[in-house]
């Protein structure tokens, strides 16, 4: 019998609301928030109506509210951002499948755009040890740049990193968790697919 491999994505599937916007609701206050996408707003709005990539508009976000933030201070704000929000933001029914999941010996992996600092201190707390997020990028100060190391992982990027993780793919039967257009490919792959299966 193949191991079971379980990817799940996290925004909307594991939690109940984007955690994009909740952590910068944290570290920089709503005022901020609110007054960075109405700055944004001519993108977001060419991204909304496809003449602007998505992952474009999040590194310009990202960029004008977190570059010059030092890593130990960034990884910082993360952890306290769980601290504070992050058991009150997932949901019932996906914290009670993981536990399940856990004692089956399943192998678990998270497959997010989110930024891998934040998404971290959520997979240790929920006991899943491989973590695929967005990598930002820190200057030979240890100090955000604002940029991508890694595409946003999203869509087909989502494939390809879990791929390059767990290349053997006969070698196992994948299960995937998702919730939008953003998981499409993830869950296309597996040999099980759970679209918006977690509701509480």
């Amino acid at each position: 019998m193949k191991p079971v491999i379980v990817a799940f994505d996290f925004d909307g599937t594991i939690t109940r609301k984007d955690t994009l916007l909740e952590f910068i609701r944290f570290s920089k206050g709503s005022v901020r928030l609110w007054g960075t996408f109405l700055f944004f707003a001519p993108l977001l709005i060419a991204y909304k109506l496809g003449f602007y990539p998505n992952w474009k508009v999040k590194e310009k976000i990202f960029t004008f509210l977190y570059r010059g933030m030092t890593k130990v201070d960034f990884n910082t704000c993360c952890k306290s951002f769980f601290e504070a929000k992050g058991r009150s933001l997932i949901r019932k029914d996906a914290f009670e499948k993981i536990r399940s999941l856990k004692e089956q010996e399943c192998k678990m992996v998270i497959v997010s755009a989110s930024i891998e600092n934040w998404l971290k201190p959520f997979a240790e707390y929920l006991g899943i040890n491989q973590v695929i997020g967005t990598v930002v990028e820190f200057d030979r100060n240890s100090r955000l740049t604002g940029r991508f190391l890694t595409a946003n992982c999203y869509g087909e990027e989502k494939v390809n990193r879990l791929l390059k993780l767990f290349p053997d793919r006969s070698a196992y039967e994948l299960h995937a968790y998702g919730d939008s257009r953003g998981d499409k490919e993830l869950l296309d792959l597996a040999d099980c697919s759970y679209y918006k299966w977690f509701k509480s």
